[in-house]
Formats: structure tokens, sequence, C-alpha cells
């Protein structure tokens, strides 16, 4: 009978060795790559696992009340972990926390931070579930909200007072892509003890980091650019460990992401700074050449608004994105043919994704929306949202081109 070989050193196994942290000095993409390179128990897999599991092995004491790294997935589990720490590492944070939805992820920031009685100043321009939250809680709690109109929001020093709580705001905006000024808006914040929040939504943390400019929290819909492939949903929040633990306490509602979820984030995280380099190329473009579309009355896309919202986004936008928004002359009618003459564009809501997808916002993400409301935010049946993937920026020109030169206005020159 022979001696049982000795065990395998495998990187990364229980022989192993535990991989050496980054070095400082690496860039996004390449900390995107490598930043989630833990030490795994059972193998050495340059990919990290699935942990497919509701609950752990009690330790030895048999007790929930013996504190472990893991008990229970609803509150930890360690591929969650993973995505987790790309996007703290990311955005600059000390924590951050990844849950079942964008909207979970705004709500667990609202309930845990505000209180009955307690002032919300907020953009009139957030995504619409995010108002519709603010308002619920305004009619049922005693919560005062105090919507902003775009002009009310360029000057935050007259707006955030002693008594404002928490301050919501939103940049680039849905769907004009209006740019706010985060530090401007940080510094009003500062001066009375408010929790500013931004969602980054239109801005994933390559193209900006909020929390570099003074925000507090940043919140992300991970279904979009991060998770980027029109296959999960997800949101995140990021911020201080102060904060980030008082957001915890919201994990009780039920909202965490599951770990099949936070597996394809983390793959999708791998390609992020790739696929984000291309929509910025191609939005760039395409708004370029469609302004020039007689069919097209106007084009919005970030900083283009005016010569202020220019400035502020080349200070704090590395990118400027892949979504923009066309207004066509001939209004809902133009609308409905431009769709309906889209051959590789996908007819869909949503955005970020590696497919281009185009919807009408005022039959998708505001559908909600009293007329007056739409008015107040300058919305009407003229716009079309587009959101533009990693497809030829060519083939996407002529697609969009082709269906505006269906319109009646006519051909673009040529």
């Amino acid at each position: 009978m022979t001696d049982a070989a000795p065990p395998i050193d495998r990187p990364g196994g229980r022989a192993g060795r535990t991989p050496r942290p980054l070095p400082t000095w690496v860039g996004p993409s390449t900390r995107l790559v490598h930043g989630d390179r833990r030490p795994d128990a059972n193998a050495g897999s340059v990919v990290y696992p699935i942990y497919q599991t509701s609950t752990f092995h009690f330790p030895e004491e048999h007790s929930e009340s013996v504190r472990r790294t893991y008990l229970y997935s609803r509150n930890e589990n360690p591929t969650v972990e993973g995505p987790e720490q790309l996007l703290r590492d990311l955005e600059g944070a000390e924590a951050a926390r990844l849950f079942a939805s964008g909207m979970g992820a705004v709500s667990a920031v609202v309930l845990s931070l505000v209180r009955p009685g307690d002032e919300v100043v907020a953009l009139a321009d957030l995504y619409g579930g995010t108002t519709d939250l603010l308002r619920d809680l305004s009619a049922r709690f005693g919560v005062r909200v105090r919507e902003l109109t775009d002009a009310d929001a360029r000057a935050p020093e007259s707006v955030v007072s002693a008594g404002t709580r928490l301050a919501l705001i939103e940049t680039p905006t849905n769907p004009l892509l209006r740019v706010h000024d985060i530090a401007r808006w940080a510094a009003a914040c500062d001066r009375t003890g408010t929790v500013l929040a931004v969602d980054g939504t239109f801005a994933p943390p390559v193209n900006q980091t909020a929390l570099a400019q003074g925000a507090d929290l940043v919140v992300h819909s991970a279904t979009k650019y991060l998770g980027g492939h029109s296959d999960l949903m997800g949101g995140v929040v990021a911020g201080s460990r102060r904060l980030l633990d008082r957001i915890d306490s919201a994990r009780a509602l039920g909202a965490p992401l599951d770990p099949f979820a936070a597996f394809l984030l983390s793959r999708s995280l791998r390609t992020l700074a790739l696929r984000v380099a291309r929509q910025n190329e191609s939005g760039r473009m395409v708004a370029d050449a469609l302004a020039r579309h007689p069919a097209v009355a106007r084009v919005f896309y970030p900083g283009r608004s005016s010569p202020e919202e220019e400035a502020i986004a080349a200070r704090q936008m590395g990118g400027r994105g892949g979504v923009l928004t066309l207004s066509l002359r001939g209004g809902g009618p133009a609308v409905d043919r431009f769709l309906g003459a889209l051959e590789l564009v996908h007819v869909a809501s949503s955005f970020g994704g590696v497919e281009s997808l185009a919807c009408a916002p005022t039959r998708t993400s505001h559908r909600h929306l009293s007329p007056a409301d739409l008015s107040i935010r300058g919305i009407d049946a003229s716009l079309v949202r587009l959101s533009l993937g990693i497809e030829e920026t060519a083939d996407l020109l002529r697609d969009l081109t082709t269906a505006l030169d269906a319109l009646p206005v006519g051909r673009a020159p040529e």
C-alpha cells in the first residue's frame, strides 16, 4: 500500500496561495477584470463560483448567536460580495450593497434615511418609480417632498435648507439627458448636513464617479449599463460605511441580489469599460449625425442643452454615454412611423445593453405621469429615446437614417 499523494498546490485552493492585492496604480478596466480574485475554498477556479444556497453550515457551537462570515443568503453570500467589492472600488467608496433591482436600491436609501416629518428635495426629472415612492411616502407617512424644476435645481443653495434630510438628484436625467452639477449640490448639502444621493444610472462609474464630486451616496440600476446584456436585474448603493450600515437595515425588507444574478453581474463588469467606450463613441457620432437630419427637430445628449451644461459635463463626466433622445417633427405619428421602420434597433424600453433599443418615453418610462407633469418636464409625444449598443456605428446610422428618411419631412440631403 502506497502513501497518499500530497495535495496539489492549486492557486486559490485549500493548499494554494491567496492572490495578492491589486497594485494601486492599475486602471479601471484592469481592476474590473482582476478585482475579484478571491481564493476559492474548493478549487483554483479563475471565475468565482456561484454559491447557489439559501443557508450555510453553523459553526461548531451550532448557534446563530455565534457570528461567522456567512449564515443566510438574504444577508450575505460570497458570490454577491464579488461585484459589491468591484463596484465599491470603482466608485471610490468605503462600502457598496447590491439589491434585487434599481428600485430596491433607491427604496433602501429613502426608507433607511428618512422619517416622518423629514424633508426631501428631489428633482422632478427623477426616474418615475422614485417619484412614485416619494409621493407615496408624502401621502401616507408625512414626509415633506419638494419636487424641483430644472430651473430650481440649477441653484441648490436656494432649495436645500437646514430642515432637508435627503436630497435626491439624477444626472444625466431621463429622457432629456440634462446634466446637473454634483459638486455644487454637494457643497450646498454639506452646509446643512443634508445627505446627497445621486442616481448615476445613465452615467456608469467609468464615465462619472459621483462620490469623487462630493456626493454622499451613489445609486445605480445595475440592470442597465452595469449588467449590460439585458439578462439580469439589480441595483447598487455605494458610499460611506456609516451610511451603508444604516441602509443595511433595509435588507430586512427582503430585496437582496440573488447569487445567480450576482454571478452574471460579475461577468458583465469585466467588460464594462470596453462596452461603455464603444457606446460613448457611437453616442457622440449618432448625436452629431442625426442633429442634421430634417426630420429631427432637436437632439438631446449630455452637455448639449446649453454652454453651462457643457461645462459641467466636461468637468464631471469622462464620457457622455450611449443614450440620446430625438424630438421628431410630426409628433406622435412621426414617432410611430419611425419606430415601425427600424430594422436593427429593437423597439423596447430599458437601456445600457449591448443591443440598441428605441422607445417613446410618454408610453414607457413616463407613461404614469399626468399631462401637467409631462409638460413641466418638457416631455411630449415627439420624443424617441435611443439606447445605442455595441453594434457597428455605421450600421446603426444606416438603420436610424433610413427610418428617418421614411418620414413625410423628406430625405436627408446627400
